[in-house]
């Protein structure tokens, strides 16, 4: 019996359950993309862009950046490196760590995907209309900062 005052939960109208559903639904659209292209996996494209983004740096860093389980990001990097999208190379800071980087094909992969993912998003907040678009950008950022203010995952 609930108390007074008190409603049932409802998980459909629960603001994390809806920014999850809206992620998932926009990323498994994008999927289509690069699985067709490249046959990449979520977590593939995920290491891939990261990398093309902010450099060379450790599966740790990716698992950090991305929120992805380390054995995921492992299977990634592996299929990228037997791709030939990615090298790794031992750390001159610790030489139990891998620093991978993206190799000239991957950059290569990594360009096209880029402008993939700018025509998506362009498509997408088209859709929604700009004024929207700025209003949800900003937000995603609010909620973001709010959900995480000192930086700490846990």
């Amino acid at each position: 019996m609930d108390k007074p005052g008190t409603q049932d939960f409802d998980l459909e109208g629960f603001l994390p359950y809806l920014l999850n559903q809206a992620a998932e639904a926009t990323s498994k659209s994008f999927h289509d993309t690069y699985k067709a292209a490249y046959g990449m996996t979520r977590t593939q494209w995920r290491v891939l862009a990261n990398l093309g983004k902010f450099g060379s740096m450790t599966a740790r860093d990716i698992c950090t950046i991305s929120h992805i389980e380390k054995t995921k990001v492992s299977r990634a990097v592996a299929a990228l490196e037997a791709e030939g999208l990615l090298s790794r190379s031992i750390s001159p800071q610790d030489r139990r760590a891998e620093i991978l980087c993206l190799t000239e094909r991957g950059r290569v992969v990594f360009a096209d995907l880029g402008q993939r993912a700018i025509d998506y998003d362009r498509s997408l907040r088209a859709k929604i209309g700009p004024e929207i678009a700025a209003q949800l950008d900003d937000l995603l950022r609010r909620i973001i900062a709010e959900g995480n203010p000192d930086g700490d995952e846990d």
